[in-house]
């Protein structure tokens, strides 16, 4: 089966926010930086969810 599209940029994503918060704590913005951290990878989480539902 062929790559999900949603899939590798859920990942991009996910690899873009990790780094968007190592500068967020480089600059001591902590709360934020947790926060973003959770919900922006959590979506590749409920893509792969998604992906293995079956009906």
């Amino acid at each position: 089966m062929a790559e999900s599209i949603v899939k590798q940029k859920s990942y991009d994503f996910a690899l873009q926010i990790i780094k968007l918060c190592g500068q967020l704590r480089n600059a001591k913005h902590f709360e934020i930086s947790s926060q973003l951290l959770r919900c922006g990878t959590s979506i590749g989480a409920n893509v792969e969810e998604a992906l293995a539902g079956q009906s």
